[in-house]
């Protein structure tokens, strides 16, 4: 078994605690064998030394809301459904490269095309192809004519519902994603409506329950994240109109806010110049502020919050979950909590904590070497040296 001995770094491990300096990590066969001082770690002469003096480690990123089929152009959804499978498989392969390479060694992918998300998540797991290990979804379960429709499981009433549930469950998939509320992206719908009813939502997730299978949903108004909530939803994505009693029940109910900021932010960025619809470009303008009001307000009410881009949305780009963090820190996060968001609290989301998230003994070596501390300046994640996956280095550029 190969031993590495990672010497000399300033030491962020997730939990939220000060950066510990000149640290040494022993990795042995994928696994985090013993963290301290130089002078704490004692090792054999069998053991390779990798000096990383003025260097920077920390957890590697977890986004917990991608679209890895996704291509982010002005219209992801046309182009997902009128180019064929073979090459959005290959564009989904580079996506996974892309992220990775970008410091993201964990992600939860939130809906694909015909369960192809679950076949790349096996090639990733079997080392046939270079990606972050994820969650998928397969199919989103939304309404008919709903959000995601041209890529979902359309199905009305409580026992369509139950069947479209029960076939992602028989896919093999690892989370729910059910579509509470419109969308930006679908046109004829607005984001504020609700969708799937209180007890169509409730089905679904007692369904993914009997499982143990968490579930995910997409909402954004007020009255489809209520309904949500009520039904036993894990975490609420995008959570772009928040009231007080929503926030609230999110609290008492433990569940997690998924914000996506970069989502709309994205789409305003690019406008219909770059060919986004009309449609999603005024929908995105109308909503962008109450969006990070919302996020504010839920951080402060001590609302469970994990990082997620949305990436694969137009224009917000697979190897730019460094702008998430960005963004949650102008609507008022500090650098510690939005590396927390992005590791630790993400990892408790996706059920992957026991083993991701943080640097500590006994967990899987994922981490990102950085010439310098991004507690200081969050776009030293723009500038990754090297991206560890299972102890071993990935070549970034």
């Amino acid at each position: 078994m190969k031993k590495i001995l990672f010497k000399g770094a300033t030491l962020i491990d997730g939990n939220g605690g000060n950066p510990i300096e000149n640290t040494a990590m022993l990795v042995e066969d994928k696994i985090i064998k013993q963290i301290g001082t130089i002078e704490e770690v004692q090792v054999s002469q069998d053991v390779e030394v990798i000096e990383l003096n003025g260097r920077v480690i920390m957890p590697g990123l977890i986004n917990a809301h991608v679209h890895i089929m996704m291509e982010p152009v002005g219209d992801p959804f046309a182009l997902m459904t009128t180019e064929s499978e073979t090459k959005s498989i290959l564009r989904a392969v580079k996506n996974l490269q892309k992220h990775l390479r970008s410091g993201v060694t964990y992600f939860r992918d939130l809906g694909g095309i015909n369960y192809i998300d679950l076949e790349l998540k096996k090639a990733v797991d079997e080392g046939f192809i270079e990606g972050p290990s994820f969650l998928a979804a397969g199919k989103m379960i939304t309404m008919t004519g709903g959000h995601g429709w041209q890529i979902g499981r359309e199905c009305d009433g409580v026992p369509e519902v139950i069947k479209a549930t029960r076939e992602q469950l028989k896919a093999g998939v690892d989370v729910i994603k059910i579509m509470a509320t419109g969308g930006v992206m679908t046109a004829g719908v607005e984001p504020g409506s609700p969708q799937l009813s209180l007890e169509e939502i409730r089905a679904a997730v007692e369904e993914a329950n009997k499982a143990g299978r968490r579930t995910a949903t997409h909402a954004q108004g007020t009255t489809g994240i209520k309904n949500a909530i009520l039904a036993g939803i894990n975490s609420v994505e995008h959570g772009i109109f928040l009231d007080d009693e929503t926030i609230q029940l999110m609290v008492e109910k433990n569940v997690y806010l998924v914000p996506t900021l970069a989502a709309p932010h994205c789409i305003v960025e690019a406008g219909v110049e770059k060919g986004v619809p009309l449609q999603a470009v005024e929908k995105s303008k109308k909503i962008i502020t109450t969006h990070f009001e919302s996020f504010n307000k839920a951080r402060k009410a001590g609302v469970k919050i994990a990082m997620g881009t949305d990436a694969g949305t137009p224009f917000n780009l697979h190897d730019n979950s460094a702008l998430e963090l960005k963004l949650m820190m102008d609507a008022g996060m500090t650098a510690m909590e939005a590396i927390i968001a992005s590791t630790k609290t993400a990892a408790e989301l996706l059920g992957i904590d026991a083993t991701h998230g943080t640097l500590e003994t006994g967990k899987t070596a994922d981490f990102i070497v950085l010439p310098e501390n991004p507690l200081e300046n969050i776009e030293a994640l723009y500038n990754i040296e090297t991206v560890y996956k299972n102890g071993k280095a990935i070549k970034v550029k």
